[in-house]
């Protein structure tokens, strides 16, 4: 069924009904009610590139991913982000655009968006300590939303976030708890925000103890399973060696977990580790038992919570900028115990 067929079905003329359908304050509750309850019973879906027209908005929302060959955004944990995304999006009846770009032309790439209207906001990603395009963004009056902070920046901006510093806090007073003193640090790449915050946690909680965090116990990477595999086997092959690892990511903990089979050792019992971002649709942390003990917080919801605070700029229902601090939860699994003696 098509705008007109609804029209005619209802009595109405097709700017009444769209105008209904599309929330303008002029049609009356009563007559929007009764287009909606149609257009629901009759399967009526508008059509996007009209509806467009109607409102003067592009109906679609970018996401604009840059080629790097430092941090590598396309991965599991965009993906769970996405999907949440587009459960707000789907609702909504936006578009999702995504766009990748060569490192370095993203500010070409938004530039372009906003001259051509071909979206009606962005969704920004991997945002690093001091990120030129939040003030691009500002500049050129483009709506968006965050997906984590930007420590360094001081202009006000809308984002969404896990409180990265208080989960590794705990990761961390979580060990220490079991006896743990060397405790290694396998990070994400910390010219990233997120990866900046969990270290400051991750020391603030050896500080509170009287601890000294060691730089031979940290690395700084690309989370990959390979990454992990190569931290961890370096390391437990000094006479000094951790007896217990932070991981950044499920994928880096793969990769520590290997090393520690590799050496002959049982995971929980002679190495503990505690990973980040274990709640993935398609990497699940074991099937019914967690395989790995873990500060869990669903990339999933942000992104659905990410994409309706940015329809809700767009619409005009949320105010701007926005801010919301999301927590994580410390999941216990199989990959932590008592330190060995």
């Amino acid at each position: 069924m098509n705008l007109k067929e609804l029209s005619e079905h209802l009595n109405l003329s097709q700017t009444t009904v769209s105008r209904a359908l599309n929330g303008y304050p002029e049609v009356s509750e009563a007559t929007r009610r009764r287009v909606v309850d149609a257009a629901r019973a009759l399967h009526y879906s508008p059509n996007t590139r009209a509806k467009g027209l109607a409102t003067g908005r592009a109906m679609a929302v970018g996401h604009v991913i840059p080629l790097s060959g430092q941090h590598e955004m396309v991965n599991p944990v965009f993906g769970d982000f996405i999907t949440g995304a587009s459960e707000a999006y789907v609702k909504a009846g936006y578009d999702l655009m995504i766009s990748v770009v060569e490192d370095g032309c993203e500010e070409q790439h938004y530039r372009r968006m906003k001259a051509m209207g071909n979206a009606d906001g962005v969704i920004v990603h991997g945002p690093r300590m001091d990120d030129p395009r939040i003030s691009l963004l500002v500049e050129l009056g483009l709506p968006f939303v965050v997906h984590g902070r930007a420590s360094n920046v001081n202009t006000p901006y809308s984002w969404v976030d896990i409180n990265n510093n208080r989960a590794f806090r705990r990761a961390t007073e979580f060990l220490l708890d079991l006896g743990h003193r060397r405790i290694a640090l396998i990070n994400g790449l910390e010219s990233m925000d997120f990866a900046f915050r969990r270290r400051a946690g991750y020391e603030g909680a050896l500080a509170a103890r009287g601890l000294a965090p060691d730089p031979d116990l940290m690395r700084s990477g690309e989370m990959t399973e390979v990454y992990g595999h190569r931290a961890a086997r370096e390391m437990l092959r000094r006479d000094a060696a951790p007896t217990a690892f932070l991981t950044s990511s499920l994928i880096t903990a793969i990769g520590v977990r290997r090393a520690v089979h590799d050496a002959g050792l049982t995971l929980g019992r002679d190495v503990s580790v505690i990973t980040h971002d274990d709640d993935l649709s398609y990497l699940k942390n074991g099937e019914h038992i967690p395989l790995f003990t873990a500060t869990r917080s669903s990339v999933r919801v942000a992104g659905r919570i990410s994409a309706e605070m940015l329809l809700g700029q767009i619409g005009g229902d949320m105010p701007s900028p926005a801010t919301r601090m999301l927590e994580a939860d410390l999941i216990i699994g199989q990959s932590t115990g008592p330190a060995p003696h």
